[in-house]
């Protein structure tokens, strides 16, 4: 018994040994960060290629696994965003027109590191500066890109006014689904000039950046890029509410509802905004209400007051980050007001034809009464054979 006790006791001996000479190696480990950070463009108008090497330190090192934290600026969000991967390449959306801003570190964990993560103090960075391409002060001025009922996306710009008229803008876009970069299908023309693209009968991918690239040229030289990354869901906007409903129910409710726009966007992403105006004796109030329901009752105080109602719709939060409001609907009131009946009134051109025909009536009786006068004149002055003459004559 004494001798297992003391077996026992000799193998945690050995075992709190194990223990401190690991963590006493852990302390003095030196962890380098990765080697030659490089940005590579492959075309993909801002999706880039982030390629880095092992440290050199590590090379020989097998019994433990190497991790890479990778931390790139993004512009979109002005934050930095952080990732931990095995592998020794990245890909990620940048803005061409800023500049791109990466750094590495490595983190090791393992035997080597006593099952612990251990990251290195420093890091490896890489700062690129955009490409200064085009002539300053061409760019683009206020592009913006609205998916219309989620069947047809429509992206408009204003020109540049230091643009001359044979200044030439092109519009080119690439997603995940393309194999390489492909130009607007359909201009928007006006006055002989490109202010858009039409993406009509072109499928376009949800929830995926999409890129586009806006640059031209000019007799001066190429004209400065414009780069924009957009996920159609939140450019959405839906279409205008053609059914609205309004009239007073039990317990002195007013009753509204309306149907959804036709088109493409599910029920289930809608929310809604109505506006209500109430018209009382002592004035008018109006009230805004948020709901995702299609219906609505409102509590009727006073039976003499006047409601008008219309709605318009956008994409939740939870199947967009931002979306288009839609047109208002039309107004629709409770109760109806009576216009009151107008006085039929003639057409302008049946006055016209009027006057014409009462002005040659007049004339041609005039010429007529001149007529039988100056006749029976001439009859008078030749006596009664003339006047047998005259009358065989007429």
């Amino acid at each position: 018994m004494e001798n297992k006790s003391s077996v026992i006791h000799q193998a945690v001996l050995m075992l709190l040994f194990i223990t401190w000479w690991e963590n006493i190696y852990c302390v003095g480990l030196k962890v380098d960060p990765p080697e030659d950070i490089v940005v590579v463009d492959p075309g993909h108008l801002g999706r880039l290629e982030i390629t880095w090497s092992p440290p050199s330190s590590l090379i020989n090192m097998t019994h433990c696994q190497k991790l890479y934290q990778l931390e790139y600026f993004n512009t979109y969000q002005d934050s930095w965003t952080a990732i931990r991967t095995t592998q020794r390449s990245y890909s990620a959306q940048f803005d061409q027109m800023k500049d791109v801003r990466v750094r590495v570190y490595t983190v090791l964990s393992g035997p080597c590191t006593n099952g612990t993560m251990v990251k290195s103090e420093s890091y490896s960075e890489l700062v690129q500066k955009p490409p200064s391409t085009g002539v300053v002060g061409t760019e683009v001025k206020d592009f913006i890109c609205v998916f219309y009922n989620m069947e047809n996306m429509e992206c408009e710009w204003k020109r540049n006014p230091k643009l001359s008229a044979a200044a030439q803008q092109n519009l080119y876009f690439w997603h995940k689904k393309l194999k390489r970069v492909e130009e607007c299908p359909k201009y928007i023309i006006s006055r002989g000039i490109r202010i858009g693209c039409n993406f009509s009968g072109k499928a376009l991918p949800e929830f995926t950046d999409i890129n586009l690239c806006l640059n031209g040229s000019s007799p001066h030289g190429p004209l400065k890029p414009t780069f924009i990354s957009l996920q159609t869901q939140n450019q959405v906007k839906p279409g205008t509410t053609e059914r609205l409903h309004l009239q007073t129910g039990p317990n002195a409710q007013l009753e509204i509802h309306w149907e959804r726009p036709a088109g493409n966007v599910p029920a289930h992403c809608l929310e809604w905004e109505v506006e209500h105006n109430k018209e009382e004796p002592d004035g008018k109030t109006e009230l805004q209400i948020l709901t995702k329901q299609t219906s609505l009752n409102l509590q009727l105080v006073h039976g003499s007051e006047r409601h008008c109602v219309r709605v318009r719709s956008k994409l939740n939060m939870y199947c967009a980050d931002s979306s288009f409001w839609s047109e208002w609907s039309r107004l629709i009131c409770h109760p109806e007001r009576k216009e009151p009946a107008l006085e039929p009134e003639w057409d302008k051109v049946q006055v016209y034809i009027c006057i014409a025909f009462a002005t040659s009536a007049i004339v041609l009786l005039s010429l007529c009464v001149g007529t039988i006068l100056k006749t029976r004149r001439s009859r008078d002055e030749k006596g009664p054979g003339s006047r047998h003459f005259s009358t065989l004559c007429l």
